[in-house]
C-alpha cells in the first residue's frame, strides 16, 4: 500500500484512536468520532480533512448509480517523518461495511489521497476515510538505509521482528505463517544483516502486508452520504411537451388520460424520459 514520509506539518490534537484489526477482511473501519462539522470532516492525531464528493457540506448526498466507478479523496497528513497511509470504507443501506479499499497519494508531496470505488445496489450508503500511522512502511524506510551503512543493525532487525509479530497476530494462517518466517530470518544471527533483512522484504511478504497492513492511530472521517440509483438515472434522453396540446375532436382541450396516448410514439423516437 502507498504510504508517504513527511518532514513536517502542523501538530493536532491527540484525539486518533489506534485500532487492531481482524484477521480474515481486512482492517475494519475505526470508530466514528463526532462530527466537526462543515466538510472539515476530522481533525484527530492524523487530520483527515476536505473528504470529496461533498455536497453542501454533506446536507445532500453525492449521487452514484449501480456499479459506476467514482473517486473518493480527502487530504491526510501528520507530522514528523513517519509514515501515513489511508483506505476508504463504504456502508451499504443496512449499514454494512464493505470491502475497505486502500487510498494512493494522488500527486507527491501534496497530502492529497484518493481511491476509486464502486457502489452496490441502489440505496442511501455512506463512505468514511480512515487515515492511520503505517509503522512497518516507516520500518521499510529505515531499515533500507541503515542496514546497508551498518548503523544498528541488530536494534533495526529486531524492531522489525516484533513489528511482523504483531501484524501476523491479525492475519488468516496462511499469510500469519509467512509472516512468522519472515520473523525467524530477521533473529538469525547465522546470516548477513543483509541477507536477513531481504528475506523480509519479498513480494510475497510485501503483498500480504499490503492486505492486512498494520495501522496505529487510526483516525475516521464523519460518514459522508451517496445516494447509488439505478443506472438509467445516470442518463437518458428527455422530451417535453404539454398534455392540454394533446386532445381529441371530442375533448380539444388535452388531459393526462389523452397525453398517455402519445407515450408509445416518443418511445418508439428513442426518448426514455418525459
Amino acid at each position: 500500500m502507498p504510504a508517504t514520509h513527511h518532514s513536517s506539518a502542523p501538530p493536532t490534537p491527540r484525539t486518533g484512536t489506534p485500532l487492531a484489526h481482524p484477521a480474515d477482511a481486512g482492517p475494519p473501519a475505526a470508530p466514528e468520532p463526532p462530527s466537526a462539522g462543515g466538510d472539515v470532516t476530522a481533525v484527530g492525531r492524523i487530520p483527515v480533512l476536505d473528504v470529496r464528493p461533498v455536497v453542501q457540506h454533506g446536507r445532500r448526498p453525492a449521487k452514484a448509480v449501480t456499479g459506476e466507478r467514482f473517486e473518493i479523496s480527502a487530504t491526510v497528513f501528520r507530522e514528523g517523518h513517519d509514515a501515513v497511509a489511508a483506505n476508504v470504507v463504504l456502508r451499504d443501506p443496512d449499514g454494512r461495511p464493505g470491502p475497505w479499499t486502500p487510498m494512493r497519494e494522488l500527486a507527491p508531496g501534496t497530502d492529497r489521497w484518493g481511491a476509486t470505488v464502486t457502489a452496490g445496489a441502489p440505496g442511501l450508503w455512506t463512505y468514511t476515510v480512515e487515515a492511520w500511522a503505517d509503522p512497518v512502511t516507516t520500518w521499510h524506510h529505515h531499515a533500507r538505509i541503515k542496514i546497508p551503512a551498518g548503523i544498528d543493525t541488530g536494534l533495526v532487525l529486531e524492531e522489525g521482528a516484533r513489528l511482523y509479530e504483531r501484524a501476523a497476530d491479525g492475519m488468516p494462517a496462511r499469510e500469519r505463517s509467512l509472516l512468522l518466517a519472515a520473523v525467524d530470518a530477521l533473529r538469525d544471527e547465522s546470516r548477513p544483516a543483509a541477507t536477513r533483512l531481504a528475506a523480509a522484504l519479498t513480494p510475497e511478504v510485501e503483498a500480504a502486508l499490503a492486505r492486512h497492513p498494520l495501522r496505529e492511530l487510526v483516525t475516521a472521517s464523519d460518514p459522508h452520504p451517496l445516494l447509488v440509483e439505478r443506472e438509467r438515472a445516470l442518463y437518458g434522453s428527455w422530451y417535453e411537451f404539454f398534455p392540454r396540446s394533446e386532445g381529441t375532436e371530442e375533448q380539444p382541450h388535452g388531459t393526462f388520460r389523452t397525453a398517455a396516448r402519445r407515450l408509445p410514439a416518443i418511445a418508439e423516437m428513442g426518448f426514455d424520459v418525459v
